[in-house]
């Protein structure tokens, strides 16, 4: 029985390394808000949108349509940058991946 549950992780392992090379667009979520389309239509340069988020609440790092991490902003070499202060578990870090083919 041992063989047979090394054999499966080792199958599984070569399974998720084939989507370690696999390129997926991240973003940081500072906030949300809902605007009526009048209003975002009526926006222009220098109007400003608050959002239901505090200053110094952490901001979200989203892979597809899901939160894998959180922290906070900071600024490397002029730069914006998050410096993660809390990790999903790896299962709901997998399932934020949908499929591409």
């Amino acid at each position: 029985m041992d063989q047979a549950m090394s054999a499966g992780e080792t199958a599984r392992a070569e399974a998720i390394s084939l989507l370690c090379d696999i390129e997926l667009d991240a973003s940081l979520q500072f906030g949300s808000r809902e605007m009526p389309l009048q209003e975002v239509l009526e926006l222009g340069p220098g109007d400003v949108i608050e959002l239901d988020r505090h200053v110094s609440e952490p901001v979200d790092l989203v892979i597809g349509d899901r939160i894998v991490a959180r922290g906070e902003v900071v600024i490397v070499s002029g730069n914006f940058a998050l410096r993660i202060t809390e990790v999903a578990t790896p299962q709901l870090r997998l399932e934020s991946i949908r499929c591409l083919f």
